[in-house]
């Protein structure tokens, strides 16, 4: 007997990783689109256009997070964690979207 580990099989738990971080994009995209929307149907004000300016960096941040996360699910059999950096970036940019198209839509 060795006294090597056997070879982790991660099946396709990055694929559906992946897939999920495709999903959250697509949502905030939405999320984005539909606040700016709100936020310009009445015309443009100052508050709206520093909203949406606001839920537009947010959503590119998140973009930006979303890719490298998605790149490093592909790059290898066996990726890394997502670094607590990461995951609290990730989850700071979805918070904040989502008070900002709230706050839109009040």
């Amino acid at each position: 007997m060795s006294g090597a580990a056997p070879e982790r099989d991660p099946g396709l738990q990055p694929e559906r990783t992946r897939l999920a971080w495709r999903r959250t994009t697509l949502s905030g995209t939405v999320a984005a689109v539909l606040a700016m929307r709100t936020a310009l149907t009445d015309g443009p004000t100052a508050a709206g256009a520093v909203v949406c300016a606001l839920c537009f960096t947010l959503w590119l941040a998140f973009l930006l997070l979303a890719h490298h996360r998605i790149r490093t699910l592909m790059a290898t059999p066996r990726p890394a964690p997502l670094t607590p950096r990461h995951a609290t970036a990730a989850t700071l940019c979805t918070a904040t979207l989502a008070v900002c198209a709230a706050a839109l839509i009040l």
